[in-house]
């Protein structure tokens, strides 16, 4: 895991407790799959369910994308801060993720 090196802007109790319920539904979904795996269900229905995890795992992505530029591009552009790096720093996850 990279060390951040720009400021944080800390996340409020409602902004944590919303991702980690988002996580623990992919985490019971996940489970889920398991479970289906040890039963031998059918394989179209265990891709069904690892695709709705995908799309959720995508919206976290999203939700903590829109939060970076919010808060944080935000931030620096305020403060003529090192937004070129925020920017790139973003590009570069972006870039990850479409892999």
């Amino acid at each position: 895991m990279e060390k951040h090196e720009h400021a944080l802007v800390p996340r409020t109790g409602e902004e944590q407790e919303a991702m980690l319920k988002r996580l623990k539904r992919i985490e019971g979904q996940v489970r889920g799959i398991q479970n289906m795996i040890s039963e031998d269900r059918y394989c179209i229905d265990i891709l069904t369910q690892t695709a709705s995890i995908q799309a959720a795992l995508r919206q976290v992505e999203l939700q903590l994308i829109e939060r970076h530029v919010k808060m944080c591009l935000h931030d620096a552009a305020s403060s003529k801060g090192a937004t070129d790096d925020y920017v790139d720093e973003l590009m570069a996850i972006i870039a990850r993720l479409r892999k």
